[in-house]
């Protein structure tokens, strides 16, 4: 069995589940498809759940695998899944651009994450955008290189990220910026928000580490600190002249919600918002993950396969095995999860409750909340059933 790789959020446009007629129910379809489609990268990223290679794994799915794994990921129909390539470093794939068209072609809108090396030029940007990808997904670590590095572990990437983001913003392509939240990077957030304010990206999002891979190197932050860092992250969210999210942090939906009725809004006003576009996606719940070998995953950081694309139909394994559909069940986690009064919006964090339990349904130890005795449907008053939830990253 595999780990993971770090991967990143979506950064395609949001939309309303009622939106052109299309109502997303979570169990059937999901919101995001990750596909690593190589392990080879040339980085050595302190946090990485690949665990990244230098060459490609000699298991990679081959050319006509690929092809044959995006036909099946359409099958899932409409309301279609978005694509997210994702790795390693994708760009290292010598067919990742004939990938990029046949998704394309079938009707999938597609994403990518690449890693940024000197090789990740104006150019390159340029004839992504030309093939049709929607956004990229870029990291930063750190506001400045000696923090960011520390991270990365490649003198000179900081400048390169820097770069590339200006280069894509320069193209019109939209931007997320990722940023890990360990305890290693916490202090710094803030320094990060004002760099990111002098460039023209459409999302920040933070990835509350999840200890899979090279990423049980670094320290996660506490509970209480999170809980003080996910408020930050709520005001930041107010005035920034970008979206601000969390990835592996869905606890920071009941801390927004509560933030949003304490303010007067109502249902209608915190239906327009992101945050409520995010509710009900979790591991495996809007989620699934294909690694470069086929396997498939709930996520990236969750590493229980519950099939293989060579052998089993995406779609099916998605909608019908038996740890899928556990994973859409709020109702059948177990502690407080289960019992929680947000569980339908939140559900916590499926790979870090695995991670530090081994149990992928036990409840997530990053989230302090106590529920009440009595189980309520907080997000009643938005008339929306939480699997039916707009399109987001998580």
């Amino acid at each position: 069995m595999t780990t993971d790789i770090r991967t990143m959020a979506s950064v395609a446009p949001a939309a309303h589940p009622h939106e052109h007629g299309i109502v997303r129910d979570y169990a059937r379809n999901p919101i995001l498809v990750y596909w690593e489609i190589t392990r080879a990268c040339s980085l050595a990223c302190r946090h990485c759940r690949a665990e990244a290679m230098a060459t490609p794994d000699e298991n990679e799915l081959t050319h006509k695998e690929s092809f044959a794994l995006l036909s099946r990921i359409a099958e899932f129909g409409r309301p279609m899944p978005h694509l997210i390539l994702t790795g390693g470093n994708p760009l290292e794939r010598t067919d990742v651009y004939d990938l990029i068209d046949e998704a394309r072609r079938l009707g999938l809108s597609v994403s990518i994450t690449p890693s940024v090396t000197p090789s990740l030029t104006r150019e390159v940007l340029e004839k992504l955008k030309a093939h049709g990808i929607e956004s990229i997904g870029l990291s930063l670590d750190g506001s400045c290189a000696a923090r960011h590095e520390a991270v990365r572990g490649v003198e000179g990437c900081f400048a390169w990220t820097i770069q590339a983001a200006r280069h894509a913003a320069e193209l019109g392509l939209p931007i997320q910026i990722n940023t890990l939240v360990a305890e290693e990077t916490l202090d710094d957030l803030p320094r990060i928000y004002e760099l990111l304010k002098g460039i023209h990206i459409l999302r920040w999002s933070l990835f509350f580490l999840i200890s899979v891979g090279r990423g049980r190197l670094l320290q996660p932050i506490t509970p209480e600190q999170g809980e003080a860092c996910m408020n930050w992250v709520y005001d930041r969210a107010q005035a920034a002249p970008f979206q601000v999210k969390t990835t592996e942090a869905p606890s920071y939906r009941r801390i927004a919600l509560n933030r949003m009725k304490s303010a007067g809004m109502t249902g209608r006003e915190i239906a327009r918002t992101s945050v409520y576009r995010g509710f009900g996606i979790r591991d495996g719940n809007g989620i699934l993950f294909v690694s470069n070998d086929g396997l498939i995953y709930p996520a990236g950081f969750l590493p229980l396969t519950a099939g293989n694309v060579r052998r089993d139909h995406i779609v099916d394994v998605y909608r019908s095995s038996p740890f899928f559909r556990a994973l859409h069940a709020s109702n059948g986690f177990r502690g407080k999860c289960g019992r929680c009064e947000y569980r339908a919006i939140c559900g916590g964090s499926r790979a870090r409750a695995f991670t530090c339990t081994g149990d992928p349904l036990a409840s997530d130890p990053f989230c302090p909340y106590e529920p009440g005795p009595v189980l309520k449907a907080v997000w009643a008053d938005t008339q929306m059933p939480a699997n039916q939830a707009a399109d987001t990253g998580r």
